[in-house]
């Protein structure tokens, strides 16, 4: 149940799932299959369907190659498009006020990187009062292991792990596989 009671719609956010952040990612032809069938069963069900793709100054300039949502992925001309610089899709981005526009107070989060964007999508949406549910099959990151980082699919798993359990009043959190995605829950 979402803080945000006059908001009563879900929706799907398709985070970054971009050639070059998903480039060499665990699972990347799985985790986009997956997230081809969400946002599938999404557009069956009239639930909105929200496009966040990351920009920066170094492989991610916007309209480069490595910028481009991958290719086995499209976007319907009506579906939104944040742009974002941070890791969080509410910072600095206009969001929140696509999300309020479509009364939408319930988040179903897929896309990249596990352990940067999505994270910070997670709690940034979850500390506005909505309710966050991540796909546990429907994200991914790079290996920064070289940097001291665990390795992908540990992210990955302990992203799950830590997401599954989280609480906080009046908002519900919690991952669930493709297969079981309930839109209208």
């Amino acid at each position: 149940m979402t803080t945000l009671t006059d908001r009563p719609r879900t929706a799907l956010l398709v985070i970054d799932v971009q050639v070059g952040v998903v480039a060499g990612t665990p699972r990347r032809d799985d985790v986009i299959a997956n997230i081809n069938t969400l946002v599938g069963k999404a557009r069956s069900e009239d639930v909105p369907v929200i496009w966040v793709q990351h920009s920066d100054d170094g492989g991610l300039a916007q309209g480069s190659e490595g910028w481009q949502y991958v290719p086995e992925l499209s976007r319907r001309d009506d579906e939104p498009v944040v742009h974002k610089k941070y890791g969080d899709s509410f910072e600095a981005t206009d969001l929140e006020a696509l999300l309020a526009e479509r009364g939408v107070g319930r988040l179903i989060v897929t896309g990249a990187q596990s352990d940067a964007c999505i994270r910070s999508t997670l709690h940034g949406g979850f500390v506005r009062g909505y309710d966050v549910t991540l796909v546990s099959d429907a994200h991914t990151t790079e290996d920064l292991s070289e940097y001291g980082a665990p390795a992908p699919e540990q992210v990955i798993a302990h992203t799950n792990l830590y997401w599954q359990f989280h609480r906080a009043p009046g908002r519900t959190a919690g991952t669930v596989e493709t297969g079981k995605v309930d839109f209208a829950a």
